[in-house]
């Protein structure tokens, strides 16, 4: 399963070429970017996440073994770094922004199903994917979009293969009834 493309960029950053590393930080970083947001809930924390992430697995690319996928590696640093800036905001405070976004309801007219484009699906989906309960919309986001299979969730997050396929039945059940329109 292991990609041979990034083991070859990989090695070439054990060795200390950076190029090859910023070839692997563009090929990766709008999923670690998405894995991030969804954890954090706003752009600004995610990206810092994200980086921080980035400068981490640059820093202990020697531990990277190739057990796994590299991106299963570098996404399990993002989750974990994005859930410890999470754990610290919290102790800090809970913030007035976080509240106003969890309470936002998006009031969409329903347009006409025929004259629904690809890209207006993806809006509408993307915004019921949004309302779930962060860890489900981190979930669907690996799941479905990013195309992980549970055991690399299983690695990334922590959590059972019983666990996510729960909350992934939960998430679908929900973004089913959000989308219903558009079936």
């Amino acid at each position: 399963m292991k990609n041979q493309g990034d083991q070859i960029h990989i090695d070439q950053v054990k060795k200390g070429d950076l190029a090859s590393f910023t070839f692997l930080v563009e090929k990766y970083k709008n999923m670690a970017y998405t894995i991030a947001v969804k954890i954090l809930g706003n752009a600004e924390d995610a990206e810092d996440a994200a980086q921080e992430s980035f400068v981490k697995a640059y820093l202990q690319i020697n531990a990277f073994q190739g057990n796994s996928k590299f991106s299963t590696w570098l996404y399990t640093i993002v989750y974990r770094t994005s859930i410890s800036k999470l754990h610290k905001q919290q102790l800090q405070l809970i913030s007035l922004d976080e509240e106003l976004t969890e309470n936002y309801s998006y009031d969409y007219a329903t347009p006409q199903i025929d004259h629904l484009q690809a890209a207006e699906r993806e809006k509408f989906v993307k915004a019921a994917i949004s309302k779930l309960p962060k860890l489900e919309s981190l979930l669907i986001t690996l799941y479905y979009m990013n195309e992980n299979s549970i055991e690399e969730i299983e690695e990334i997050t922590g959590l059972t293969a019983a666990n996510i396929k729960v909350k992934l039945f939960r998430a679908r059940k929900v973004l089913g009834t959000e989308l219903q329109f558009l079936l």
